[in-house]
């Protein structure tokens, strides 16, 4: 065994785990399948993730560095109503785009046990979040409304995915709910 081989395996459950996410869901991470897909034994995996979920963390992990890439992207130097707006497209639409991976990297049990420092790089994310909307609300406690924001637009990515709010709505366009949501919590944004 040379000394890349290690990394290599761990960095091949991974792309398995992530492959396995994005076509076949959450349901399919067992670390059978992982390691089939990986070509080695079912038990291999325990030698570099001892537990199901410290490899599940670093799946996510590789979800939340892909989020951040997206975010950091992101041109917000303007005005901090549209860089909330273009924060919240792009969450929506990386939720629309990774359902499998987004489910994962919100699971609370993953982002409460520490593993792989899951806090250390989905905090950050939401300090974004909370910057732009400081910027936009002065008034405001920025942190309250921007987890307010946030988990308007979670419960909007899942009530879509699910197809639940096409049916609300009789429409098949998010923008609608999306301005709506940032109405409701920045102010409506039109200058009177």
């Amino acid at each position: 065994m040379t000394a890349a081989e290690p990394a290599d395996l761990r960095t091949r459950l991974v792309d398995a785990g992530v492959d396995l996410v994005a076509h076949e869901g959450v349901q399919a991470l067992t670390l059978r399948e992982i390691a089939r897909r990986a070509g080695v034994s079912h038990g291999a995996p325990r030698r570099w993730f001892p537990t199901h979920l410290e490899l599940l963390s670093a799946i996510a992990r590789r979800g939340f560095g892909d989020l951040a890439d997206r975010v950091a992207a992101l041109d917000t130097a303007g005005s901090p109503r549209a860089g909330v707006e273009e924060l919240a497209r792009l969450y929506l639409e990386f939720a629309r785009d990774n359902p499998g991976m987004y489910e994962l990297m919100f699971r609370h049990d993953l982002l409460e046990s520490g593993r792989l420092g899951l806090r250390e790089t989905s905090l950050p994310l939401f300090g974004v979040l909370v910057d732009l909307v400081g910027r936009a609300r002065p008034d405001a406690d920025a942190r309250t409304v921007a987890a307010a924001l946030w988990a308007n637009l979670h419960g909007i990515a899942q009530l879509w995915r699910w197809g639940s709010l096409q049916l609300a709505t009789g429409s098949e366009d998010v923008t609608v709910l999306l301005r709506g949501a940032l109405d409701a919590h920045l102010g409506s944004g039109r200058t009177r």
